[in-house]
């Protein structure tokens, strides 16, 4: 029986150091699950793992795509199905790390969202809209989907999301599906036995952290990170698509911010994107929450008995 080992929780709640050192103990590899880790360029406002960090452990997923172009749930899957394939080929352990939940599920449940083609013409009717105006109208013809996008990683102000899922409904005439788990029996890499960890951590501690962490990436130069990638040939749109740090700080070049707004901005979206990310891992029943690496290690070490 094939096994995974899945490491999730809050931003900035040591999920990568974690994950190197129980891939070290237990012969494993690491899967990264983070939605924007998986582009080219996006590094320090990442928090992308350094080379040095990984102490020789493989990592997958990282640097994979262009942020030119999205980079789709789905196209996501098929890498890491790939990914885990190749590393349970090897005999080692496939550990899924990561805070993005539906990079997470839609590998270890199957999550899908419907195949509907865009259609540019309603993108740039959607396109006039307010943020507020398209989650207000997703919200009367979707509640579900609305909610669903507002808790995961505040996606309920991402305009591009929005869009999308207005684009589905619009289109088909119904709701977008709810994303059901559906075990993907057609995989022959399916890890039926999977144990999730999630890293648990006082409110207060994770503010602590998001505040040093914060400070530290303006010191490394996150600020000329994102000038650079817009000097690169990323529109100001597509860097503002991206969120959090590169929608903030690409505000903040275009003047539309001043330094200290944009900090202090930024600051309180962070937290409250790592508050959506626990009200929703906090849903499911499967997650052990750890407070130390001795737990995760003595988990790992019973699951693969």
């Amino acid at each position: 029986m094939k096994k995974l080992v899945v490491l999730l929780g809050p931003t900035a709640s040591g999920k990568s150091a974690l994950g190197v050192q129980l891939a070290k103990k237990f012969n494993g590899e690491i899967i990264s699950a983070d939605s924007r880790q998986v582009y080219k360029g996006l590094t320090i406002g990442t928090g992308k793992i350094t080379q040095k960090e990984m102490m020789g452990i493989p990592h997958h997923l990282l640097d994979v795509a262009s942020p030119k172009k999205r980079f789709t749930v789905s196209q996501y899957r098929s890498r890491a199905i790939e990914a885990m394939a190749s590393i349970a080929r090897q005999g080692k352990l496939p550990i899924l790390v990561g805070g993005s939940p539906f990079y997470i599920y839609s590998v270890v449940d199957g999550w899908t969202i419907p195949a509907v083609k865009p259609n540019p013409l309603l993108r740039k009717k959607l396109e006039k809209l307010s943020v507020q105006e398209l989650f207000l109208k997703l919200k009367k013809l979707d509640p579900e989907r609305a909610r669903t996008l507002q808790q995961s990683s505040g996606q309920g102000r991402n305009k591009r999301r929005l869009i999308r899922a207005l684009e589905i409904v619009l289109s088909t005439g119904k709701p977008v599906p709810p994303l059901q788990k559906s075990i993907l029996t057609t995989a022959p890499w399916y890890a039926s036995d999977v144990l999730f960890i999630g890293i648990k951590k006082s409110k207060s501690e994770i503010q602590k952290l998001i505040t040093q962490r914060l400070t530290k990436r303006f010191k490394q130069g996150m600020i000329e990170e994102v000038a650079n990638l817009h000097k690169q040939g990323l529109s100001w749109k597509r860097l503002e698509e991206l969120g959090l740090e590169y929608r903030f700080i690409a505000q903040y070049l275009q003047e539309k911010l001043s330094l200290e707004e944009m900090k202090s901005k930024l600051q309180k979206a962070i937290k409250d994107f790592a508050r959506r990310q626990m009200t929703w891992f906090k849903k499911d029943p499967r997650i052990h929450w750890i407070k130390s690496s001795q737990e995760a290690e003595i988990l790992v070490r019973q699951f693969l008995l």
